[in-house]
């Protein structure tokens, strides 16, 4: 199935060139059959000679409603551009096709109509010398009469070929359908239509509404008519949402597959049209089926950032249209560069992103996003349309290559400051490198750890200690000189003070390893716990407590933490009645 939308001026034919194709009525208001005029978007469709199906989207072709032309045209990959022989081109001929190429809309076909009643060549020779100027290009050209049937087949044909050269829709694409008519059916509930540009939907699928971000379920999908269990892309479709008012849905809105887009009400893009510092302050954006009033800031030459009234699910490359309604002008086409771009805040900025800009085409880069962005959550990135492929460098975080190796180098330089300014902490805490680096997740300074850097209950320190500060190696020295010669005795906790070696001190040297702790204030020499296995060793196996702290000349408040440190290294090991055990004596 294809789809192709029409265009051109009020009364040039669209709606009944339409129905001498299908058989089908497209205007679906008596209002519209009443004053002979499309106001609203119809639909019908027709088998091609092909075998294949097309569907059209009929839009309206008075100057009032231009907003529901765009929401038609938005969607749908391309036109078929009706202009009557007998009128020739009028001024919604000029803003349809404006509107088309505005919209980046590349396949169409010329069918100029009411040929009955006026030789239609030197129509289809204007029309199509206008059209040339366009991303349409050459199109095919059929005159044709409705009323007579003349040029029908040929049209037909021209239609069977004008499909076969439309790219194949990614069908694993995610969903993004906008919705151009909401309602309700008895018995069945809200349903909405649009066109399905691109991915699959099932029966029972689970959709987000851009609007709201609130999840929905497929009751029921409907295509040509037809009750389908699953429609794949390009298709009308008609959508039967589960336990979803009507009010909840309006046209501009979209069915969207979870977690694959952002909403954004900020973005930057780049005009092909008027020139940027020409725009008026505010304009319309149409896209897909949506029209939003946009505040503009002009960047550069051509490019602009615009402020959306409410957010809408955008991707980098999408493709919209600048309209300023009150002149009824098509300003220009828009491609998508940035849906989540930098504050503009600082003085210099404006100036220094217009140069960014000037080097975005619109399409996505993950290389060049990381670059710009430096650090980027890869779930960010999916909802702005990059494929993230790259490996994370810390839970799902992105980081560009180059940034992430000065972050290395900056958080090194960071630890040996931190650790000059406070030398008695053990490391630097993970929180203060955080913020000192500017990183927003802890998880990020955590993977940036190094050796010789590593990292321990929460602080990241050097795994080979540096020297320690010179009053706290003065104090080491004294203990070493007084307790040298008496291995298991520890001084008093009166005595560690006198010396300076306070609770921060003790520490210090203890990372350092000058010091052993075996407790709480009670502290030795580090080749203690060697020299007292060498001792036990000596003793009849068994021993007690008391036998060893006899063997080692030490005090109770010494001997049992010593002994608990060597049952937890293997060196003892404790019985049942107390007693202890050497088991693995140290070498000599």
């Amino acid at each position: 199935m294809w789809v192709v939308a029409t265009a051109g001026h009020v009364d040039h034919g669209k709606s009944t060139l339409v129905r001498a194709l299908t058989g089908m009525e497209p205007d679906r208001w008596a209002e519209e059959r009443r004053r002979g005029m499309t106001i609203d978007l119809g639909f019908a469709w027709t088998a091609l000679p092909s075998g294949g199906t097309v569907a059209f989207v009929d839009v309206p072709g008075h100057e009032r409603f231009v907003p529901n032309m765009l929401a038609g045209v938005g969607p749908v990959p391309a036109a078929l551009l009706v202009v009557a022989a007998d009128e020739g081109w009028m001024p919604q001929s000029a803003e349809h096709l404006a509107a088309l190429h505005a919209l980046g809309v590349s396949y169409g076909l010329l069918a100029v109509t009411r040929a009955d009643l006026a030789d239609p060549g030197p129509v289809l020779a204007q029309a199509r010398d206008r059209i040339a100027a366009t991303c349409l290009g050459a199109v095919e050209a059929v005159p044709v009469s409705a009323v007579t049937g003349a040029g029908l087949p040929e049209l037909r044909a021209a239609l069977d070929r004008l499909v076969a050269r439309l790219p194949a829709p990614a069908l694993d694409a995610p969903v993004r359908l906008w919705v151009d008519r909401a309602f309700t059916i008895r018995g069945s509930g809200t349903v909405v239509t649009g066109t399905l540009g691109g991915g699959r939907l099932a029966a029972g699928d689970q959709l987000e509404l851009a609007d709201t971000g609130e999840p929905v379920r497929v009751r029921g999908l409907h295509r040509l008519g037809a009750a389908r269990d699953r429609v794949d892309a390009v298709a009308r479709v008609a959508v039967n949402l589960r336990n979803v008012p009507r009010d909840r849905l309006r046209r501009g809105d979209a069915l969207l597959t979870p977690g694959r887009f952002g909403r954004t009400d900020l973005l930057d893009v780049r005009i092909a049209g008027d020139a940027a510092a020409d725009l008026p302050a505010t304009l319309t954006l149409h896209v897909g089926s949506a029209a939003v009033p946009a505040r503009v800031r002009p960047l550069g030459p051509d490019t602009a950032r615009l402020r959306l009234a409410h957010p809408l699910p955008l991707l980098i490359g999408d493709r919209a249209l600048l309209r300023d309604p009150g002149r009824r002008h098509v300003s220009g086409g828009v491609t998508v560069l940035d849906v989540a771009p930098p504050p503009l805040d600082r003085r210099g900025a404006a100036a220094a992103r217009a140069r960014v800009l000037a080097g975005l085409d619109g399409r996505p880069d993950l290389a060049g996003e990381l670059r710009r962005r430096a650090l980027v959550r890869r779930d960010a990135l999916t909802r702005m349309g990059v494929p993230a492929t790259a490996a994370p460098v810390a839970g799902d975080w992105l980081a560009d290559p180059e940034h992430w190796r000065d972050l290395a180098a900056r958080l090194a330089a960071e630890a040996a400051r931190y650790a000059a300014a406070h030398p008695l902490e053990p490391g630097v805490p993970v929180d203060v490198l955080r913020h000192r680096l500017d990183l927003p997740d802890r998880a990020l300074v955590e993977a940036l750890v190094r050796p010789p850097l590593r990292l321990a209950d929460g602080r990241v320190t050097a795994s080979a200690q540096g020297a320690l500060p010179a009053p706290v190696a003065r104090a080491v020295a004294r203990i070493r000189a007084e307790y040298g010669g008496r291995p298991f005795q520890a001084p008093e906790a009166y005595r560690l003070a006198e010396i300076g070696l306070g609770p921060r001190e003790i520490g210090a040297a203890v990372r350092a390893g000058a010091l052993l702790r075996l407790a709480e204030n009670v502290v030795l020499l580090p080749g203690a716990v060697d020299d007292a296995a060498r001792v036990l060793a000596r003793l009849p196996q068994p021993f007690t407590l008391s036998a060893a702290r006899q063997a080692l000349d030490t005090t109770r408040r010494v001997a049992v933490p010593l002994l608990e440190l060597l049952d937890r290294r293997g060196v003892t090991r404790r019985l049942p009645d107390d007693a202890r055990t050497v088991v693995a004596p140290p070498g000599p």
